[in-house]
């Protein structure tokens, strides 16, 4: 990221820092943060756009040994908060290990930041990167549980040249344009930041309003009086049919609702008889700034990137 000077700041320090956006990140504890470090250096591109490096994704026999701290949960962490997710593959690595697998679902939700990348294409031939090709959009479909094709970058994304003995003239050319579009929609992410934020502020209210109706629903199965206890964990593993429940009485669209099992492990810590009521006037101030004041600030909002 942008800084005045070329340092590199540990994960502890940074996460304590009030001028960067990392203080969420102390939830996930120091084995985390002992590994994660910010990058600083002055660069004109840096004042408007950050990379996040993952670490690489564990496959093989490597699954075995767990990681210390929760790789998925900082992956969502961070996945909620970028403009653009950018998932590398290699003609070689194309199999999605259980590790990858597990990250590619906790996307879900910000499908229309993903973008995959088809790295080093120039290390097979024409025909092996069609049958290469064909068998990562096969383990994609799997993975991502979605009849919409994803959008794949397909070139070697480094700074040397194309091998042209492996992928010929045609490939070459398919390479530049391809690279091309990927920096295209990087040059884009700052234009539409603005946007982003303003769609990303919808949704978490949208999930805010969803999960008002959900607790206030579970308060109001609890038994008065006797049975407490017996009463919240028959909720907890019917939780899906009280999700409909919720769904059919207050006309909520299902792909609004959080994901079942996440929602009932969650669940399983807190005590359903302490939870609020529902506050109609306060579901009714969030409709009205879906409704209005949302159009109202994109009619006045002007993108500075402009």
């Amino acid at each position: 990221m942008s800084g005045s000077d070329e340092r590199t700041v540990p994960g502890n320090t940074v996460a304590v820092q009030a001028d960067m956006p990392f203080s969420g990140l102390t939830t996930f504890g120091t084995a985390f943060l002992s590994k994660f470090v910010c990058s600083q250096m002055p660069h004109p591109l840096l004042e408007h756009i950050t990379f996040v490096d993952t670490p690489g994704v564990l496959s093989g026999e490597k699954q075995r040994t767990q990681r210390a701290y929760d790789f998925t949960g900082v992956t969502s962490w961070f996945a909620a908060k970028c403009d653009l997710i950018l998932l590398l593959f290699d003609p070689h690595k194309l199999d999605i290990s259980d590790e990858f697998n597990r990250v590619i679902s906790s996307l879900r939700g910000h499908d229309d930041k993903i973008r995959v990348v088809l790295n080093k294409a120039d290390q097979v031939d024409t025909q092996q990167l069609m049958r290469v090709y064909g068998a990562l959009m096969w383990s994609l479909g799997k993975v991502l549980k979605t009849p919409e094709v994803m959008r794949v970058y397909i070139g070697s994304f480094n700074d040397m040249p194309v091998n042209d003995v492996a992928t010929g003239p045609l490939g070459k050319e398919l390479f530049e344009k391809e690279q091309d579009d990927l920096l295209s929609d990087l040059k884009d992410i700052p234009k539409a930041a603005c946007d982003r934020r303003i769609n990303e502020f919808v949704k978490r209210a949208r999930a805010a309003k969803i999960h008002a109706y959900i607790i206030s629903h579970l308060k109001k199965e609890m038994p008065a009086m006797i049975g407490k206890s017996k009463a919240q964990q028959k909720l907890i593993d019917n939780l899906a049919a009280e999700f409909g429940k919720v769904q059919r009485e207050f006309h909520l669209p299902p792909g609004d609702f959080p994901n079942v099992e996440y929602f009932r492990e969650r669940l399983s810590g807190y005590n359903i008889d302490k939870f609020e009521k529902l506050k109609p006037k306060m579901i009714q101030a969030v409709d009205d700034m879906l409704a209005y004041d949302i159009p109202n600030l994109l009619k006045n909002f002007r993108n500075p990137y402009d």
